[in-house]
Order: structure tokens, then C-alpha cells, then sequence
């Protein structure tokens, strides 16, 4: 696509200028490479229908985005197009790198985003839509059916039908002592703390158990992070880790579906059934989030399209935000890859998220259960604050005073930027 712009711009001169050049938009994203190459061609068919406009994507690793998102920022060149993960939305808006997006995107596509995707997508001051997405996701309890048999286990049908703490740590006690189970759970702490991970998919235990990572009225984080909830919360996955009963960092990304089946149980992504279903078999269970305390919580938002206000050309970047949102190719390769419904007209096609399908479960959570990351400017340093403290606490440190630590650095960095106004108002 770059290379096509140059080679089209060397012919014009040589042409004498005859032609005008093309109207360029830049893309950036991330993504595995099946996704990378999925984005080139649906570039390479917008560009065919729109012969006038070249698309030029940029790729950034997904666990160095937001470094290189800032390093744009830094260098002031900035994309038309940007993939962003949902929580980070609000501090984008907030630093004003994100322009309203309803008035550039096709009204169809507005009209068939599902709630959760509105919610993902809108900054809570203004109620305005920054970003969509064909997707948007969760986290599920995955079971092995042939070890979840042999210790006699109940397996949960629905979310309101979720194992409690008692069952849950029951569970996990009597599968490590089960012959072939190395691992009772793998809770993926191979994606380490670069990533959103731990935040994303361990926030949910906290507010099962009565707590948050900051309270979201005051907006201050000591008081509620260290408060007796979220240590008791921490305490009790620390010592799943001190028991062994996780699948530790050094071992990689799934134990769950690797060869031999070492894990019994894993706390993973929608995305991650494909693979297992394929490795598993019959004995692949899908359950909900086990129930840590007086209510059910689970995670949600996902990596969603946002056009920034640098860009020169909004109406085509919104053009080419709904080509891909609505391409045929692009959406059958979303839902090979199990991926989750941010559409309605995507989630009637992906009979996988349907009544009585595989990942049913994972679908009513969303209406049920979901709760989203603190939509707060000062997110990047909630997250990183309590991902560190997580990862403190799974080493053996101090569980109340890592959280302290955690919730001290949040409330300052919120003082240092006097509150955020207007959040400082809510």
C-alpha cells in the first residue's frame, strides 16, 4: 500500500502531474498475525472499491501499543484510524487525541451495536461515542469434563448457577490430587504485566468480592483497593499460587489444552475456546465465573476502532471504519476465531454465542455479570499500579501493604493532575 502510494507518486511526475495523488489513511493497529493479514485484505478491497484513497497500516505489538501510541503522540503524527483497547478510551478523549465518531460511521452499523459495545465505546462525561467494534468480549471458567468427573464436581450451567468460593477452592484442592493434573488451574499468568491481562480478567474477582480497584463516585483508590475485601481477595490467590495449584509465569501461555492436558481448570479469554475445542474435544466445559462473594462480576471491553483528531480526512477514515465493520471476509474470520459479538447482525451469525450454544454462557454474562474497568482518565496508572501489586503479591510480598502501595499511587497521580476536571465533578 505504501509502496504502491510512492510508486504512483514517482508516475505522476514523470507524467508531468497529470494525475492527482491518492488520499492516504493511516491505520494503526495491533494483532496476532492471522488478524494482521486479515486487516491487508480488507485494506486491499476498500482500496478496489475506492481507487482514490490509500490505505496504509501500521502495526504495533500488542504488548508495546500504548509505547508506541505514545511515541506517535510524542512525534505528533498521529493516525487517522486507531485500534485502542476500551478502557484506555477515556484518558484518550480526555487528552483529546479521539474525535466523536457517530457522525463519520454508517448509521447502519450505529444502529446494530449491541449495548455493551455502545457502553465500551462512549466517554462518560460528554456521553458521546468515541470508538466501535465488531467484538467485544469476556472471560469464562474453562473445565476439563474427565478430571471435573472423577472428583465428582458440579458443572454449572448458567451464571446463576456459578460455583461459590467454597466449591470453587474445594475443587481445586481435591484436582491436585488428582493423577494426571499437574496444575488445578491455569490462570494465564504468562501473559505477565505488559499486557491488560491481570487487570482485565482478575478486576472481576475483587468486585465479586465486595471491592474495586477505586471507588467510582469519589474517584479516590486508598480505602477501597487496600480495604478488607480486596485484601482478603489477593490473600486468598496468593495462596492458590503458595499451594501450587496455578500454573506459574515460567510455564508459558496454556497448560489447559497443551499436550497431555496438564491444567484441570483455566481462567481464559472467548478467544481462547477455538484452540482448546479443537485440542479437548468432548471434554471441553465452558462455566461462568465462579462467585467469590454476594455477586456474580466478569470483565468486558475489547480493542475498538476510534478516529483521532489529527486526522485530515475523517469522513474517509470513517468510510473505511465501516467498510471493515460490515466485510464479509473480514467478519467470517472474527467468528472462526470465536470471536465475540459486538453486532447484533454478527452475534445472529455466530450460532457458537447463541441459546444452547458452546460459549452461551459467556454470552449471558454480558448482560448479567459484565462490569466494566474504571472509565477514568487516570486508567493507565490504575492498571499499571494494581498489576504490579498483583504480581508483588504472587511472589510472596505483603498483600495489604502491596495494595496500599498500589492505591497511594493512584490517589497521587489523580492529585498531580488536580483531579482530572471535570471527573474531579462527578
Amino acid at each position: 500500500m505504501g509502496n504502491r502510494l510512492l510508486s504512483f507518486l514517482v508516475a505522476s511526475v514523470a507524467f508531468g502531474g497529470l494525475a492527482e495523488a491518492k488520499t492516504v489513511i493511516h491505520v494503526m493497529h495491533q494483532g496476532d498475525p492471522g488478524w494482521v493479514s486479515t486487516y491487508g485484505e480488507v485494506a486491499k478491497r476498500f482500496e478496489a472499491a475506492n481507487p482514490d484513497v490509500d490505505i496504509e497500516l501500521i502495526y504495533a505489538p500488542h504488548d508495546a501499543y500504548n509505547e508506541k501510541f505514545s511515541a506517535a503522540v510524542m512525534s505528533k503524527q498521529l493516525p487517522d484510524v486507531m485500534e485502542l483497547d476500551a478502557p484506555f478510551l477515556a484518558n484518550y478523549v480526555w487528552s483529546g487525541y479521539l474525535q466523536p465518531i457517530k457522525p463519520l460511521i454508517d448509521q447502519d452499523v450505529i444502529d446494530d451495536m449491541t449495548e455493551s459495545n455502545v457502553a465500551q465505546g462512549t466517554y462518560p462525561i460528554d456521553k458521546e461515542l468515541y470508538a466501535v467494534g465488531l467484538t467485544d468480549s469476556s472471560v469464562v471458567l474453562y473445565g476439563n469434563r474427565k478430571y471435573l468427573e472423577a472428583i465428582g464436581a458440579r458443572i454449572p450451567k448458567s451464571v446463576d448457577d456459578a460455583w461459590t468460593r467454597e466449591e470453587f477452592e474445594g475443587y481445586l484442592e481435591k484436582l491436585s490430587n488428582l493423577d494426571g493434573v499437574k496444575w488445578p488451574i491455569d490462570t494465564f499468568r504468562g501473559y505477565g504485566i505488559k499486557t491488560e491481562w491481570i487487570t482485565y480478567a482478575y478486576g472481576p474477582i475483587l468486585q465479586s468480592a465486595g471491592c474495586d480497584l477505586i471507588d467510582r463516585k469519589t474517584w479516590k483508590s486508598v480505602g477501597t483497593l487496600d480495604s478488607d475485601p480486596c485484601v482478603d481477595a489477593l490473600t486468598m490467590m496468593q495462596k492458590w499460587v503458595k499451594n501450587g495449584w496455578v500454573v506459574p509465569q515460567s510455564s508459558g501461555t496454556n497448560q489447559f489444552f497443551a499436550e497431555g492436558h496438564p491444567a484441570a481448570l483455566a481462567l481464559g479469554g472467548h478467544w481462547f475456546y477455538a484452540e482448546a475445542a479443537a485440542s479437548m474435544k468432548d471434554d471441553i466445559v465452558v462455566m461462568p465465573l465462579p462467585k467469590f462473594g454476594q455477586k456474580s462480576a466478569s470483565p468486558n471491553g475489547t480493542w475498538i476502532w476510534g478516529i483521532t483528531t489529527a486526522s485530515e480526512h475523517p469522513d474517509i477514515a470513517g468510510k473505511f471504519v465501516s467498510f471493515m465493520l460490515k466485510d464479509k471476509a473480514f467478519r467470517d474470520y472474527a467468528k472462526e476465531d470465536s470471536a465475540y459479538p459486538g453486532l447484533k447482525s454478527f452475534a445472529a451469525g455466530s450460532p457458537l454465542y447463541a441459546d444452547g450454544g458452546a460459549m452461551a454462557v459467556a454470552f449471558e454474562q454480558a448482560s448479567k455479570t459484565a462490569i466494566a474497568r474504571p472509565p477514568h482518565p487516570a486508567y493507565p496508572i490504575i492498571t499499571s499500579a494494581f498489576m504490579g501489586a498483583v504480581d508483588e503479591i504472587f511472589n510472596g510480598g505483603d498483600v495489604k501493604a502491596a495494595l496500599t502501595a498500589a492505591a497511594e499511587k493512584i490517589d497521587e497521580d489523580i492529585e498531580e493532575n488536580d483531579g482530572y476536571p471535570p471527573f474531579d465533578e462527578q
